[in-house]
């Protein structure tokens, strides 16, 4: 059969699509812009009509379709989020579940580079669901914007499901055939959209700080968010640079537009920006569109430490909710509950630190809360999500500085002065009483 017979032979609907999905199912959904709308709604409409029960569903970041459809708060007793990264959906639900004394959502952790093996290992997912771009001459999909551990669920789901979006960008190096796929549902919803907050004063301190420790020729990981943006805005006057990065955001877009990023030097994937899922407005979509120049790659090998320090000079630049005096982060907990996850930090943390050249910065406002709490603190309040052995260089609005080699009680006096002023008198007389000073 050619592609485009196994294509209409698998073309169906998305009720029909959803309807072989049983009650007590594995059931995967792609991330953030490659979950799909259309069968997200069937099925949560199965579960509205009890039709289906104790589905546990698994998947990283979830954007308003899932909040809309299988993550609604009415549904839970029938679909179970098994959730590896929180976001403010999440929260949403857990908040409200404290409410009401129920159960909402099952966190899962572990490091993002660790995805695939999480869900394909222990047990195989019944059924994965997916968006992907349309198809082309050769019967190929692409996975667009979001192939982290959409590759390997292709290969190792009892059945994989897709939604055909026209909006889907084309990217290169997430090719799945129409033979992988079971079936094959068409529904055109314009792609999430996130924008990036306004930054904050801090923001360009911060950014003018981290900059200055950015060589030309060096190979980049950013975050997203306002300072990773600004880190980014920065970085104009920069030659040569790469990109090998988790997230694809706007601002390394823009790094390409203007020349900056060439990704020349780089020693793997050498003229190609490496990402292994991208967000942002449409404007970064439509870029990466068919565009030589960017790949997605599985997040087993984007986050890969090792495949990480293959390239010179990596920059990896994270940040952080809490670092104790002794260099240690918190990053994913918060008022005394789950905030979001570890995600990859700790995959590009070690990566760039063991590139050669390389550098890995933890780069945060020294306050919350409209200065009211401070970031630095003695004692962390949730669990370590970096430690203090893999911690390197810390930039706040108030300084920056290399952990590496020092000591803890030279480590406890160097977060002092970059906490912020109204802090330090505090955080001195605790470092004091533990003895660190």
């Amino acid at each position: 059969m050619t592609p485009q017979d196994l294509y209409a032979a698998r073309l169906t609907t998305a009720v029909q699509a959803v309807g072989e999905i049983a009650s007590g199912s594995r059931v995967a959904m792609g991330m953030a812009l490659a979950e799909p709308p259309g069968l997200l709604t069937a099925l949560a409409a199965r579960a509205e009509a009890g039709d289906v029960d104790e589905v546990r569903l698994y998947y990283f970041h979830s954007t308003p379709h899932a909040a809309a459809t299988v993550l609604r708060y009415d549904l839970l007793d029938r679909i179970r989020p098994h959730c590896f990264f929180l976001g403010p959906v999440e929260r949403m639900l857990l908040a409200q579940g404290e409410k009401d004394g129920r159960q909402t959502v099952w966190f899962v952790p572990g490091a993002f580079s660790q995805a695939p093996r999480l869900m394909c290992e222990a047990e195989p997912i019944d059924t994965f669901l997916t968006c992907v771009s349309p198809m082309d001459a050769h019967g190929f999909f692409s996975l667009g914007p979001s192939n982290d551990y959409g590759l390997s669920l292709v290969k190792s789901a009892r059945r994989v499901v897709v939604e055909v979006n026209r909006h889907t960008p084309r990217v290169r190096g997430g090719m799945i055939h129409v033979s992988e796929v079971d079936a094959i549902i068409e529904q055109d919803t314009p792609l999430f959209e996130n924008p990036v907050r306004e930054a904050a004063p801090q923001d360009a301190v911060i950014a003018r700080l981290v900059a200055e420790l950015i060589e030309d020729g060096a190979c980049l990981q950013m975050g997203i968010g306002a300072l990773p943006e600004s880190v980014c805005s920065a970085l104009g006057g920069h030659r040569d640079l790469g990109v090998h990065t988790e997230l694809f955001a706007p601002g390394l877009m823009k790094l390409m537009q203007s020349g900056a990023v060439t990704n020349a030097r780089k020693a793997t994937n050498t003229g190609r920006s490496i990402f292994t899922f991208a967000m942002g407005d449409k404007a970064l979509y439509d870029f990466i569109d068919d565009n030589a120049a960017v790949e997605s790659r599985p997040v087993d090998y984007v986050n890969d430490p090792a495949v990480i320090a293959l390239n010179d000079k990596v920059v990896s630049v994270n940040a952080t909710l809490q670092i104790d005096l002794s260099g240690a982060c918190n990053s994913e907990h918060m008022a005394g509950r789950q905030y979001s996850a570890a995600g990859g930090q700790l995959d590009f943390v070690r990566g760039a630190y063991g590139s050669k050249g390389g550098k890995s910065i933890i780069a945060c406002h020294s306050t919350a809360k409209d200065g009211a709490v401070s970031r630095i603190v003695s004692r962390l309040d949730g669990p370590v999500t970096t430690p203090r052995n893999d911690v390197q260089w810390v930039v706040t609005e108030h300084g920056r500085r290399d952990l590496k080699g020092l000591s803890i009680q030279e480590r406890a006096r160097v977060l002092i002065t970059l906490a912020h002023p109204k802090f330090r008198d505090g955080l001195t007389a605790e470092a004091k009483a533990a003895g660190l000073i």
